[in-house]
């Protein structure tokens, strides 16, 4: 038996095995990179905030994080939580939840921040709950009057139903244009 088949030869044995994997694996390609970014499909990171379910692009969210150990800093906004190292850069750390509805996140050991850039240097966001990635289709989008209620009404763009819920595209980046949201300082 030889130990070198020939392209045309049948496969045989170990070989036919490895090709039947490569056969199917090849099959079931989803996702490609060309179909991810298909027109009409909308992606963002999803997240929790209170009740909210929503979405921000991913050209907004520079990083995910755990929740970093924080130095409380006197005279601050309610809303803003302290400063932490990340890496060697302090970074203030705001209660999105807080700032938008006025209520206090409850702080958990699985809480996550979205660490966003904005004019002045980057700042970290608590959420409530991460999803992760989310997609959305342009057929599936929806009304933003429910999700907009409210401080959110000036930074969810458009929503989407998805999943048995409605996720609100949230703006970041209107977020860290906002002069309230720059004025840290109580």
């Amino acid at each position: 038996m030889s130990t070198t088949q020939s392209i045309d030869a049948p496969a045989t044995g170990a070989f036919a095995l490895l090709a039947e994997y490569e056969r199917r694996s090849l099959a079931h390609r989803i996702g490609l990179p060309d179909q991810l970014d298909a027109p009409g499909l909308w992606r963002g990171v999803g997240y929790r905030i209170g009740r909210r379910m929503l979405a921000s692009s991913f050209d907004e969210v520079i990083e995910i994080l755990p929740m970093p150990p924080v130095t409380p800093v006197p005279g601050a906004q309610p809303w803003v939580l302290g400063v932490a190292n990340i890496r060697g850069s302090l970074l203030p750390i705001v209660d999105l939840k807080q700032f938008l509805e006025g209520e206090r996140t409850v702080l958990q050991e699985s809480q996550r921040v979205l660490i966003v850039r904005q004019p002045g240097g980057d700042v970290a966001l608590t959420i409530d709950e991460l999803f992760g990635q989310r997609s959305f289709l342009e057929e599936d989008e929806v009304s933003a009057d429910r999700i907009a209620e409210g401080r959110y009404g000036h930074f969810v763009e458009r929503a989407y139903a998805h999943a048995n819920a409605t996720w609100g595209v949230f703006s970041l980046e209107r977020l860290g244009r906002t002069p309230e949201f720059r004025h840290a300082a109580a």
